[in-house]
């Protein structure tokens, strides 16, 4: 059923450049409905657009996020290319793409399209106990949202194939273990130490840290050789420095003093 008019399957507040992306659907485990996939999209364009330097992006209740909502899949019509192709792919992509650093906070079952948003942000701390994976042999589909590219660039080809084949989750400890997510960390914990290392990130040199991820997403999707790497970096750096961050930056190093960084 789509979502009613008075309830939001996102919330997004923005406070000291810090944009807090909640899936709010906790009674579904916020399984990620039509509806949802749109509310997410344009939670993303308003954190852009209303200035925010970084994201964070967790679950509300027992689940960061339990996948599609398959309790409006209609498996004997529906085209699963479609689906992917014109509403879930251009969410991952919007996020992986994001103009600010993005971290994503993950607790109870991050699986499916869960796993491939939370994976699409640049950063992913994961309580203990999550339950991470995309158990899709149990329903005879395809590890989707980019979580194949994801999987095997971080545990590998033979790891990535384990987790298909058995449909086997990891524990979020494990899934630190296994270089799956950046950290695990108790679930007490979570929400906290997400949202101080956002608030960091967004007094910080938020502009260098974009041609950081710029370039990263370079070397992902490209290979480039090292001569086009260095050049790339030297073309970033000469942006750098026309900001005012490089600028106060390197004056406040010489005048031993505090920067005061402002993301341009």
């Amino acid at each position: 059923m789509p979502e009613s008019d008075d309830h939001q399957a996102v919330r997004l507040t923005i406070e000291e450049g810090v944009a807090e992306l909640v899936l709010n659907r906790p009674d579904k485990m916020n399984a990620m409905s039509t509806a949802m996939l749109r509310e997410l999209t344009a939670s993303l364009d308003a954190a852009e657009s209303g200035g925010a330097r970084a994201l964070l992006v967790r679950g509300e209740g027992r689940a960061f996020c339990s996948g599609r909502d398959l309790s409006e899949a209609d498996p004997l019509h529906e085209d699963g290319e479609a689906i992917l192709r014109d509403i879930i792919n251009p969410l991952m992509t919007r996020m992986a793409a994001l103009a600010m650093p993005t971290i994503a906070a993950v607790h109870g079952a991050c699986l499916g399209t869960g796993l491939g948003l939370a994976l699409a942000c640049d950063v992913m701390y994961a309580a203990d106990d999550a339950r991470i994976g995309s158990p899709f042999a149990r329903i005879g589909a395809v590890l989707d949202s980019g979580a194949h590219v994801a999987l095997v660039s971080r545990i590998g080809p033979h790891r990535t194939l384990e987790l298909v084949y058995t449909g086997r989750l990891l524990s979020g400890r494990e899934a630190a273990e296994w270089g799956l997510v950046n950290r695990s960390v108790a679930g007490a914990d979570l929400v906290r130490r997400t949202r101080e290392m956002a608030g960091a990130i967004a007094h910080g040199p938020t502009a260098a840290f974009l041609e950081s991820k710029r370039i990263v997403t370079l070397i992902a999707d490209t290979s480039p050789s090292r001569a086009d790497l260095l050049a790339a970096e030297a073309a970033a750096q000469g942006r750098a420095s026309r900001t005012h961050d490089y600028q106060d930056g390197i004056t406040a190093f010489q005048e031993k003093r505090k920067p005061t960084f402002t993301g341009r």
